[in-house]
């Protein structure tokens, strides 16, 4: 018999992986099973605190919330003899992990000379219209391997996990042919795999319109060669694909190409989810929200007739504050959508376009910007962006039965995530994801 034997049956034999004690506040987002907040909802948010014990969290073997309450109610029903790892929390307030509903974190080649172009008074379209912008990043993406990609991709996660994001929604388009998007989303699903973060993958290879096609040429493509393609990776079991995305925007894919695009992306068992009236209005809401689309993205155009039909279609409306902040575009109206009852969630919209990985910066934008309650837009990057992915049933809040995706921050109030800008790196104490500790503080 090893001599190690009795000491490693004793640690496979414990019944829970984490506990987290002692915590000042506990923010649970909702503690009723919602699967989304909305208006009034969104500013009162289920917090815990006022115990001289504080609260406890404890987290089982398969990585789930089993039990939350005060410190001394959880020594009460649990040894700690059948727990992993115990972290003090004293002083401290968790929060869910932050879930980022917005990426496009796979490609190669950056565009800080555009920005410069951009400070200088050059409109989006301007460098698009030049050749830049996307074809600048596709023309870099498509010359670069998978293991330089998923290499930088990795990096990238890293960030993400540090700034406290625990699920992410990650992009192809940047390759917009078929090769090069299988290429982009077999570097996502190898991510999904293994990286300490979870991912919601999305096929995006209408992004933009191919060098040498026509919009139609390209929509006809997509639907005839690209979307069959991937089903049948997905079905074969090599990929893991969950939404798709269109680009529906003035010179890229009109709203017939779009509909069209996303009525086959649907019928292929994707969940729509897709960029609208960023640049123009072109009634690309309310045709979201006839396809009953799981979310759209950005919005910065949309009329009060597309906020009541998301409103009444319960689209999540995806607000990227880094977009408009950057393309100094006018600001979305997120307070009119808010009171009508659309779903408001946030996502860093990280791209080499709008190079922000760090969702508490995200926060203090929407905060600042959009005029947005600190409440408000917590909801917004935990559980209201979950369900934006059609995952808010096991991410977004701290109950029992979700999944154990939390962040702790070294601070007496969980509002200093966002007061102290650009400070969340010395704020955030633990990142846990699924039980593990995937980030702690040195």
């Amino acid at each position: 018999m090893p001599k190690n034997y009795n000491s490693c049956t004793a640690a496979m034999s414990k019944r829970h992986k984490l506990l987290i004690e002692h915590v000042a506040q506990v923010v649970q987002v909702t503690d009723c099973g919602a699967r989304a907040l909305t208006k009034d909802s969104m500013k009162n948010i289920a917090v815990l605190q006022g115990a001289q014990s504080g609260y406890s969290v404890l987290i089982g073997r398969e990585g789930t919330i089993v039990d939350i309450g005060t410190s001394q109610e959880i020594e009460t029903r649990h040894s700690k003899d059948d727990i992993d790892q115990v972290i003090d929390g004293s002083r401290k307030c968790l929060i869910p992990g932050l879930v980022d509903a917005h990426t496009h974190p796979v490609w190669a080649g950056d565009r800080v000379h555009e920005f410069a172009l951009k400070l200088a008074g050059a409109t989006y379209m301007d460098i698009h219209n030049m050749g830049g912008g996307i074809h600048f990043t596709v023309d870099h993406t498509r010359q670069a391997d998978e293991e330089t990609l998923f290499a930088s991709f990795s990096d990238r996660l890293h960030q993400m996990i540090q700034s406290g994001t625990t699920l992410v929604e990650c992009k192809s388009g940047y390759g917009l042919d078929l090769e090069n998007e299988i290429k982009m989303l077999r570097v996502l699903e190898r991510a999904r795999r293994e990286s300490k973060i979870d991912i919601s993958s999305t096929y995006c290879g209408a992004h933009a319109v191919p060098k040498g096609k026509t919009a139609d040429e390209a929509t006809k493509d997509i639907i005839t060669k690209q979307i069959p393609a991937i089903r049948q990776q997905i079905d074969a079991g090599k990929l893991h694909v969950d939404n798709i995305d269109v680009f529906c925007e003035k010179g890229v894919f009109d709203l017939c190409q779009s509909k069209a695009i996303l009525q086959a992306g649907k019928e292929a068992h994707l969940q729509i989810n897709f960029h609208g009236e960023e640049l123009h209005r072109l009634g690309s809401a309310e045709m979201g929200a006839e396809l009953e689309a799981k979310a759209i993205s950005h919005l910065e155009e949309i009329s009060d007739v597309g906020i009541s039909a998301m409103a009444a279609s319960g689209s999540v409306a995806v607000i990227l504050p880094t977009t408009a902040y950057n393309l100094r575009l006018k600001p979305p109206p997120v307070r009119d959508m808010i009171e009508a009852g659309v779903i408001v969630a946030l996502g860093s919209d990280f791209n080499p376009n709008a190079y922000c990985s760090a969702m508490p910066l995200v926060l203090n934008l929407a905060c600042v910007t959009l005029k947005m309650s600190m409440p408000e837009a917590l909801v917004a990057a935990t559980l209201n962006s979950a369900h934006a992915l059609g995952k808010s049933d096991l991410h977004g809040s701290i109950e029992v039965g979700k999944l154990g995706n939390l962040v702790l921050i070294d601070a007496p109030r969980w509002e200093h995530l966002i007061y102290q800008m650009g400070n969340h790196n010395n704020l955030i104490s633990t990142v846990v994801w699924r039980g593990n500790v995937v980030y702690q503080k040195s």
